[in-house]
């Protein structure tokens, strides 16, 4: 026996549909679905919006998941992995990402933010990350290269020096 969702499609066939197009009932998604057409849509329409209004972007910050950050790995049962575990680590992510959008704006970490967007995906993995684009106030726009070299710094490893090492705690392992 077929599984439910395969016997319509089995029957559909076997009666001589070939085109796919014809085949099943198409539902349209409402805007209010995260992530549906109209919902990205109407994301992609709000940012360029909020582009048109307050200018260009001056800042690109990533935020991305740590699956052994100390919050979920303690919440973990014996012979448990992160991956096991979507809730949890959805869960620590969202309040990471919190206090790091509270530190950006509300903490004004790079200065006052005129207007920002921000967007949550999820790596192939299932790992989340943050993509998030601040337009900062007139007065702390970067202007000058100290401005810039208050906040981004590049550091070339030193080949001799740099190993790559991972502790995990004895049940990962």
């Amino acid at each position: 026996s077929k599984p439910a969702n395969q016997k319509g499609l089995v029957d559909t066939v076997i009666a001589g549909e070939s085109r796919s197009d014809r085949i099943g009932k198409r539902i349209v998604l409402p805007r209010t679905f995260p992530g549906g057409d109209h919902d990205m849509q109407r994301r992609f329409l709000d940012a360029m919006a909020i582009v048109q209004r307050w200018g260009k972007p001056d800042y690109f910050v990533t935020m991305t998941c740590n699956p052994y950050w100390e919050e979920i790995t303690i919440e973990l049962l014996p012979g448990q992995l992160p991956q096991d575990r979507p809730d949890l680590v959805a869960r620590v992510y969202r309040a990471k990402q919190r206090s790091m959008m509270d530190l950006l704006i509300k903490g004004k970490h790079f200065g006052e933010v005129a207007a920002y967007v921000h967007v949550t995906e999820f790596q192939k993995r299932g790992l989340p990350h943050e993509h998030i684009l601040l337009i900062m106030k007139a007065k702390s726009k970067l202007r000058t290269p100290d401005d810039y070299d208050r906040v981004i710094s590049a550091e070339i490893p030193d080949k001799n020096k740099w190993t790559m090492s991972v502790s995990l705690p004895a049940r990962f392992l």
